[in-house]
This record gives structure tokens, sequence and C-alpha cells, in this order.
């Protein structure tokens, strides 16, 4: 099985090129990240990722996650690698410094998670719901709440979970029936049952903080009746440290296809009556809190297709080089050949690597938008950061983790038959890949949220102003492809939604094309702008292969990628009719 290899220069790259870290860097919230800093950050991250991470990946794969008597166990291994990860101060990388966060870019954040991913996505599910929660948390909690809570959850001495979906209740998140019952002093008594719930429990640390979405007595129907409580495992004394039980606890671990090593828990919540949560916010505004942990959790599962990408990729490649078998169309010396110089293997590993890239690009490009919408200094800039990072985020949560499962496949298939052989590991990063599309939001539910609701935000504005700046920067460097790319996109923005206000079901029906060539046009931009500095550095006489591939692989991403927009059209705007042309007892 070969091994992890972290890509710092293409991140180092994107981060510089296409993100403009400097640019961030300029502002007084994040001066912290110089050059060398990142730099260190990059090198160090991929070294223990790849050193301490990537070794658990396969034992932790065979050996799952499990329920004992008090509690979930997780992989050997995992408990010591968690340690490590949270003693060298990635946790708090991005995390408010009041409370022991370092306070660097979220961009940054980002490139260290996509190692510590594709090192062992498992591993990287319990960090990475405790990010999103710190958030929500800060954003939300009272300050008596944050005093308790954050310090150790910014540090990673508790980490935590977002509690959403129950058995009656799984994307209709208003159909949830967990009751909170107040019992005085801002405390309520929690009773429900919580399904896939992502590192529920486990044995890595002392306490476990639950976010919980409940309903209060007499609340409202549907989301406008959710409130937000936080409920530790363990109940907290006088002076913050764990102390009596909660009455919260794992009642089973789901079998999945993949990600065995992270528990995925049926959680259940009072079954002594004696679980106390404390409102976070105020009552009936948990869709609203919560959907600040969800929008960094969708980014970072578009962030989990990029590290399967990127870790099918190496693998692939590593296998292709070394597998020798037939002869070769147009090689000079006689076979057999390994399998990477037959026309067809390059084709599927050059389709792997320039998907993995854009897919990059896309979501650190989402990421620093969102640290621009709390570093810019004035109103007008800090919301059209805003405006532009809730745009791209359902793109990257959707058209990442698709690129993700269809490099693992592709993977699979350099592979052959070894590849459906669990040994080589090609299989794993398949089955880990399926679920991103899944959770945190259907991708489906992501496309119906860009056309139903981003496309209309703030009048349009941001996509608009978006697709300016794409049509302005293709006639400047004299891309002709890109800007034709660029106007059929727009116009197919402008025509579904035309088309939906006759017919809305239009809109559900030409959602999901559209939402992949909207990605497609927008990260094919951005990829095109790493290409003009590769291209200036060529012309400056640098005979540096980083460079000359880095246009090879933007060149492939227009010709065999980026071009499927024109068929994608067809699809969005074809409306729903022929959805509905059969019953539905006849499919």
């Amino acid at each position: 099985m070969s091994n992890y290899h972290a890509p710092v220069r293409d991140q180092r790259f994107v981060l510089e090129t296409v993100v403009d870290i400097a640019g961030l860097a300029a502002l007084p919230r994040f001066a912290e990240a110089t050059p060398d800093l990142v730099g260190a950050i990059l090198e160090e991250a991929g070294r223990q990722a790849a050193d301490s991470v990537a070794p658990l990946n396969r034992p932790g794969d065979e050996e799952g996650a499990r329920l004992g008597e008090n509690g979930v166990i997780t992989a050997k291994g995992f408990k010591e690698a968690y340690q490590s990860y949270v003693d060298a101060g990635w946790n708090g990388l991005a995390s408010d410094p009041a409370f022991g966060g370092q306070g660097l870019p979220f961009v940054l954040a980002c490139a260290v998670q996509e190692d510590f991913c594709a090192a062992n996505m498992s591993f990287s599910l319990c960090p990475m719901l405790n990010h999103g929660a710190t958030d929500a948390l800060a954003h939300h909690g009272s300050d008596a709440l944050k005093a308790l809570y954050l310090e150790k959850m910014i540090a990673g001495e508790w980490t935590s979970t977002m509690n959403l979906t129950e058995p009656n209740a799984g994307s209709d998140v208003g159909a949830l029936k967990t009751k909170a019952t107040p019992v005085g002093d801002g405390t309520y008594k929690i009773n429900g049952t919580k399904i896939f719930i992502t590192f529920g429990d486990h044995d890595m640390t002392e306490n476990i903080i639950h976010l919980v979405l409940a309903r209060t007595p007499d609340a409202p129907e549907g989301t406008r009746g959710i409130s937000m409580f936080i409920v530790p495992k363990y109940r907290l004394d006088a002076d913050g440290n764990s102390d009596a039980f909660n009455d919260v606890k794992c009642v089973s671990v789901e079998h999945k296809l993949g990600i065995h090593a992270s528990p995925t828990c049926v959680m259940s919540f009072g079954d002594n009556d004696d679980c106390i949560g404390w409102l976070v916010g105020e009552e009936n505004q948990g869709m609203r809190n919560m959907f600040t942990m969800m929008n960094n959790a969708r980014i970072n599962v578009g962030l989990q297709g990029v590290s399967i990408a990127e870790r099918a990729t190496q693998k692939a490649a590593a296998y292709a080089r070394d597998r020798v078998q037939g002869n070769a169309m147009g090689m000079e010396t006689p076979g057999p050949h390994a399998i990477i110089h037959h026309a067809d293997v390059r084709r599927m590993l050059m389709h792997m690597r320039a998907l993995t890239e854009a897919s990059r690009v896309l979501t650190y490009f989402n990421a620093a938008c969102v640290d621009r919408s709390i570093g810019e200094e004035g109103d007008d800039k800090r919301n059209a950061a805003r405006g532009l990072a809730e745009l791209l985020t359902p793109l990257t949560k959707a058209f990442c983790t698709d690129a993700g499962v269809e490099v693992a496949s592709l993977g699979v298939q350099v592979h052959g038959g070894m590849g459906y052989i669990e040994e080589t590991g090609a299989a794993q990063l398949l089955r880990d890949a399926r679920i991103a599309p899944i959770y945190e939001g259907t991708n489906g539910i992501q496309a119906l949220d860009l056309v139903g609701r981003k496309l209309a935000m703030d009048g349009g504005s941001h996509w608009r102003g978006l697709f300016d700046e794409m049509a302005a920067f293709a006639v400047e460097n004299h891309h002709p492809n890109l800007l034709k790319v660029v106007e059929v996109t727009r116009e197919t923005a402008e025509e579904l939604l035309t088309m939906a206000q006759e017919n809305p079901g239009a809109l559900g029906a030409g959602a999901v094309p559209f939402l992949r060539m909207m990605a497609l046009t927008v990260s094919g931009w951005l990829l095109t702008k790493g290409m003009e500095e590769a291209k200036a550095r060529i012309a400056a006489g640098d005979d540096d292969p980083f460079w000359t591939d880095k246009v090879a692989t933007v060149k492939f991403f227009a010709c065999h990628i980026m071009q499927d927009v024109f068929s994608l059209k067809t699809a969005a705007l074809c409306g729903d009719e022929l959805l509905y042309a059969i019953d539905a007892d006849r499919l």
C-alpha cells in the first residue's frame, strides 16, 4: 500500500496565488499568518498526518469502533494519535485567541485538515465536528456558557458533536421530537433519541459536549420551534471540571459501508429522566444557531472530497508506475510496460489529478471568503465576502464530495482487479468517500439551496457580481473558451430562474446539473488564474517542472472536464416533465 505524502507544494501555491493569503495577512485579524509561519504549519501538519495518522487508516478500517460495557472503544492507536494532534495545537488553529485559539485564517486550518483527512478520514471527523461546535457556541452561547466550555473544547480536551437527526426525522429536521422541558435557572430536561451521531461517544477525551436540537413545550411546529442546547456527557462542577454523569449514552454503533473507525452512534438522552441541557441562544432559534455549525461543516465535508481525491490519486499513480502489463501504444522500447504508459490509464490519472486540483482551489477559495467575511475592514467588504462565501458553500460541499467519489472510483479502475481487493486500500477510499455526498445535507439539498436561496440572495448581486468578475478575467487574459463557459452558465442561471416563475418544479429538476455547471465554471476560473502565474514563471525562465505540470493539468481540465457545462445546460433547462412521466408505482 502506497504511503501518503502531503501535497504541500500545491497547497502553498493555491494559498499564495489563488487565495491571496498575503492579502489576508494584511488584515489586522490575521496578521500572524506570515509566509514563514504558513510554510512551517503546512510542512509540520503534513509530516504528522503522514507519520502518525496515516498508518492507522487501514488497521482502523479493519478493527473499527465498537460499543463496550462502558461506552465506545475506538480503534487501536486513535487515542494516542488524537492526543498528539491536540498537543501540536492543530485543534485551535483558527479559533478565538480569547479562549486559547491561535486566530489564524480558516483557510489555513482547512489546508491542515485536508492532510489529516487524506491520511485517515475516520480520525479526522472528530476534530472536524469540534471546530464547527466551537464556532456555534462562540457565536450564540451566553458569556457564562462560553466561559465554561470553549477553552477546553478549543484545546481539544473535550470534543463535541451535533445532534440533529432522529429516527423519524432525517433531512426534514423540522419533524424532530426530542423534548426540552424547563426546570428553572436556565436548565432543561432533555428526552429523546438521535441517530447518525458521528463520534457521539468515544474513549479519546474525558468529556463530550453535545449540541442538541430539541423542542420546548408549546413550541411552534416545524423548524420555527427548534431550540439548541448544550448537553455534556458529564456535568461540570463549580470549578468547571467534569463531574456527574448526565444520563446521555450511546446505545448502539452503526455498521457502515465505510469510515469504520469513526463511531456513528445512536444516542439516548434522558433514559432515567436525568439529562440536563442548557439553552444556547434564544428559544426557537436553534436552526439559525445550528447553521453556523453546519455551514462550517459543509465546507469541511467538501474538503473531505479533496482529501480522498488526493489520496486516491497518489495511490493510483504509484500503483500505475509499478504495475507492468501489456505493450503500450507509441512506446519506442518493447514491452511489457508499466501501465502508466497506456493512454487510457494516463487519461484516468489526469482526470483524477485535474478534479482533485479543481476541488482544492474551490474549497480554499470558499474558506478564504469566510475569513474575509470576518476580517475585512468595512461593512461593505465584509458583507460582500459573506455573500460570496454563502453562495459558494453548496458548490464546495456537493461538487467536491462528488469529485471525491468519482476520483476514488477511478482509482479502483486504475488498479484493475487488484483495486477490488481490500488489501490494496483503493476500495477503502471509495467506501469512505461515499458518505460525504450524503451527510451535512445531501448534495441534492445543496443544489436546491443554491438555486432556491443563494441565487436570489441580496437580489442576486453576489452571483452576478462573481460572473462579471470571471468574464472580465477571461477577456483580459485572452481565454475565449473560459468566457464562453462563463456566459453559458450565466445564461442558464437566468433561464432557470425565469422558468421557475411559471413552474417551480423546473427549479428542482434542474438544480443538480446547474450546481455542477456552476462549480465547473468557478473552479475552471480559479484554476486558470493559477495557470497564469505558472505561465509567467515559465516565461521568466523558471524550468521547474511544477509549472509545466500545472499548465498541462489546467488545460486537461478545460478540454476534458469543464466542457461538460454545454451538455449540462440541456439537463438544467429540461424541466420536470420527464421526471414524472412514469407513475411512481412503476418506477
